[in-house]
């Protein structure tokens, strides 16, 4: 639910309502992802880069928007993951301007911490089942944190270990069972070995392999123009795409498992550009791989480009439903 998306303070386009949560329910779903950009419910100037100080200065009625969404999800029967999409010191996207590096700088670390012990506090009488924190979207290692298309890599396992074992401590200290979540490093796709006898659950990605997920996706590729068709199966470029590629793709995730360490899909899905075809055979054999083994997830999004309703994609017989328009072949 990209509600709290945006760095800027703006709601999204589609502020999520009574009505879609009743859908979902209605739907089968039991879990939401809410990824939020911290400097949303910040008190700064927004004309200027955020300085380190300011990442402290909380708009407390802009943290209760949030909130009001996770209770009205929750009274929904929804179990609500509250993420950090953008974090001090690290996003994967580009658009705003980081003070610091959380990988390298103390002091945004501190400001993480910071900002994991307010959630914290504020869901310190929940139970796992209601309510779950994932510490930080997609970690990746770039020496620039503000060069979207710099050189990108997995973040040293040591360099993880810390920051997790940082804000693991905040949270507990408010509540001893809440339930963490660490992403996948090099954005969501490897299991983080560094971090499997932390008790903090991990999640992967469904996107693998990218030419199908994010085919003319403009933030993924620089040149839409010269890309290869999608197929599944078939050869794409210089890689045969089939499920046996899932299938060892996701093994390291399936093993971890089986050593005890909890695993979700905190985003899964393919951009309205990939055929739609091929996207339904391909997102076939992704799920099935995951129910099949015991692995929950979630789409990204509910509304949009990635969605249920309101894809925009152009080679698809919509369903009107109330309104928007439904992509009734999805296999979920």
């Amino acid at each position: 639910m990209l509600d709290f998306f945006l760095p800027n303070g703006a709601v999204t386009k589609s502020p999520t309502t009574a009505e879609h949560l009743k859908w979902m329910r209605d739907w089968g779903f039991n879990f939401i992802r809410i990824p939020i950009a911290y400097p949303y419910y910040l008190n700064f100037d927004r004309t200027r880069n955020i300085t380190p100080e300011e990442t402290y200065h909380v708009d407390e009625k802009k943290m209760d928007e949030i909130d009001n969404l996770v209770r009205l999800s929750q009274e929904n029967g929804m179990h609500v993951s509250i993420n950090l999409h953008r974090a001090p010191g690290y996003c994967i996207n580009a658009g705003f301007n980081e003070p610091f590096n959380l990988w390298k700088d103390q002091a945004a670390l501190d400001s993480f911490c910071f900002h994991w012990s307010l959630w914290a506090k504020r869901h310190k009488n929940e139970t796992p089942e209601k309510v779950s924190f994932d510490l930080l979207n997609e970690p990746s290692w770039r020496d620039d944190m503000n060069d979207q298309h710099g050189k990108k890599g997995p973040v040293p396992g040591a360099d993880y270990r810390r920051v997790a074992i940082a804000a693991k401590a905040v949270i507990l200290k408010e509540n001893k069972n809440h339930l963490i979540v660490a992403d996948g490093n090099q954005g969501g796709s490897l299991v983080i070995p560094e971090l499997a006898d932390l008790d903090i659950a991990q999640s992967c990605r469904g996107y693998y392999p990218g030419a199908i997920s994010h085919y003319k996706a403009p933030w993924a590729n620089k040149d839409i123009n010269n890309l290869p068709e999608p197929k599944w199966p078939g050869q794409v470029g210089t890689q045969y795409m089939s499920r046996e590629l899932l299938e060892n793709f996701y093994k390291p995730w399936i093993e971890l498992m089986q050593k005890g360490v909890g695993v979700h899909c905190g985003e899964c899905g393919a951009y309205n550009k990939t055929p739609h075809a091929v996207f339904l055979a391909w997102f076939t054999d992704v799920l099935d791989i995951l129910s099949s083994n015991g692995i929950g997830f979630a789409p990204w999004n509910f509304i949009g480009d990635f969605g249920i309703l309101n894809s925009r994609r152009e080679d698809v017989a919509y369903e009107d439903w109330n309104g928007y328009k439904l992509d009734k072949k999805l296999p979920l």
